[in-house]
């Protein structure tokens, strides 16, 4: 049964929180996959590329989006990965076949380009080594290629590459999604936490303050979820900081309520790695906590058919260039909320990913660049949502779903700058139909003048931005939003995603 009352409502209090923000969250993924890097990113012959090839356009927008790290360069690419190929004078890089997408990679961009990217928008880059068809060398060697300040065969390559400083990458992911069939060399979890764990200590014996990531579960449905965590932890546990986690939604058959709901899956998916990891803890009678690496997550409609032709071995051919509605938006910006809500163990993610594939930047070649419904929920939450995140616990109307059972029609967390005691406020209203009121008791925090709300919603729930109309949906003011006596009084629009700001500044 649905629950009746009419409105919702929380408190907050400053007192009880849920754990501090890392600005790895907002975090993202580049793979050498469809148009993301080449005619997204990087087009050398584009109107706005500067003198490395890179769209100052795509730039100008990821700088705005608000991305702190990138993961590169996949994804099921770096499991056929050849590093080596991708560094050096361009015209003497080997065209090679590329056999988790079946296109054919130029090398074109490589290393060296991604490290300009990164410098160039203020990212950290997040580098993933080939644990698939490669192993412990060639991770040291590129981890000696990248890091290592000169002086030896591989570093000294790198210098004369033009790169005479160190790239200084922390963060590496060990491989990844070993666990699926689809892989280049797909493992057993015994097999993959072997090798990930002689990855790991070797890799810790040139850097040992390296932070590294083992791959979790590619997802929650497949046979081997959870056990493998278990097996993959027993194995790392010592070399490791963190597991990743990957998760995709889409609307399935017309259940819109279902999807609406994503983010109960999402937090259960979260909660349940904690699980693992705090009972391999406790199994080894271990003292560190490892954290979670969610880095790859979006919406994804994956059971739709490509409305491109694609042929086998193209050169970046269109792929999973999925157009994003604000009903798309809505359940984004609900999994961001899940995110933050479980901010004292996602400690890094990766939204996947940037351009043109499943992506908040859209581009064509030769063209435009703009921003999907999904980039305002990111660039907001990354703005705005720094700091120490709040407990919020609900009581809100319900609504029925076929795969969650009853589930709330909001879904909100907040933010707390604890040097200024502002807060901010990211709410979610799953309802397709009605407002829905929200009232914020703010007795246990000093944030009690309205800033702004922002929402992002409209009377079409199919509404997308496209290359000929890049603003047909973007946040807009909400009205009638007031706090009296340190209350919060919002009236949330149908389907929509809010960020309401609170600031303790007097007048």
């Amino acid at each position: 049964m649905s629950h009746r009352a009419t409105s919702a409502c929380f408190t907050l209090d400053s007192a009880f929180g849920v754990g501090a923000v890392n600005p790895r969250l907002y975090g993202s993924f580049v793979e050498h996959l469809g148009r993301c890097v080449y005619t997204g990113l990087y087009e050398p012959g584009h109107p706005s590329a500067d003198a490395e090839g890179l769209r100052q356009d795509v730039l100008d927008l990821v700088r705005e989006l608000g991305v702190t790290t990138v993961r590169y360069p996949g994804g099921n690419f770096v499991s056929g990965y050849r590093w080596e190929d991708s560094v050096g004078p361009r015209e003497e890089r080997p065209v090679r076949l590329e056999l988790a997408w079946k296109t054919t990679e130029t090398n074109e961009f490589g290393l060296g380009e991604f490290m300009d990217f990164c410098a160039k928008t203020g990212m950290e880059p997040m580098m993933a080594v080939n644990l698939g068809t490669r192993g412990v060398e060639d991770a040291l060697r590129l981890l000696e290629y990248s890091n290592h300040p000169g002086g030896t065969e591989l570093s000294d390559r790198r210098i004369a590459h033009g790169a005479k400083e160190p790239y200084g990458i922390k963060m590496w992911c060990l491989g990844n999604e070993m666990d699926g069939p689809w892989q280049i060399g797909h493992k057993t979890a015994g097999e993959y936490g072997r090798l990930a764990a002689e990855t790991a200590r070797a890799m810790k014996m040139i850097e040992p303050d390296l932070e590294l990531v083992a791959c979790g579960s590619s997802g929650t449905g497949i046979d081997t979820f959870a056990a493998w965590e278990a097996t993959v932890l027993e194995a790392t546990y010592d070399n490791v900081e963190h597991v990743s986690l990957h998760a995709y939604y889409e609307e399935i058959d017309g259940d819109r309520d279902s999807f609406l709901a994503s983010a109960v899956d999402m937090e259960h998916y979260i909660e349940s790695v904690v699980a693992t990891c705090d009972h391999v803890r406790a199994r080894l009678k271990a003292t560190k906590r490892i954290n979670l690496s969610f880095d790859e997550w979006n919406v994804w409609y994956q059971q739709r058919p490509n409305p491109h032709a694609v042929e086998g071995w193209q050169q970046a051919p269109r792929l999973l260039e999925d157009v994003y509605t604000v009903t798309d938006a809505v359940v984004f910006g609900s999994m961001l909320i899940a995110l933050l809500r479980h901010a004292d163990r996602v400690t890094a993610a990766s939204l996947a990913q940037l351009v043109n594939v499943i992506a908040p930047i859209m581009t064509e070649p030769d063209g435009p660049a703009w921003r999907q419904t999904t980039f305002f929920p990111f660039a907001q939450a990354s703005a705005y949502g720094r700091g120490r995140v709040l407990r919020v616990d609900v009581d809100s109307p319900t609504y029925p779903t076929a795969r969650f059972g009853d589930v709330p029609l909001l879904h909100a967390t907040a933010v707390t700058d604890d040097e200024t005691g502002d807060v901010t406020v990211f709410a979610v209203n799953r309802g397709q139909t009605d407002a829905l009121p929200l009232n914020v008791d703010l007795r246990g925090v000093h944030a009690h003048a309205l800033v702004e709300h922002l929402v992002l919603a409209d009377s079409d729930p199919e509404a997308a931005n496209t290359a000929d109309r890049p603003d047909r949906v973007v946040p807009h003011p909400a009205t009638g939003t007031t706090v009296i006596d340190g209350v919060l009084h919002a009236e949330l629009e149908p389907l929509s995603w809010n960020m309401i700001r609170l600031t303790a500044k007097q007048d």
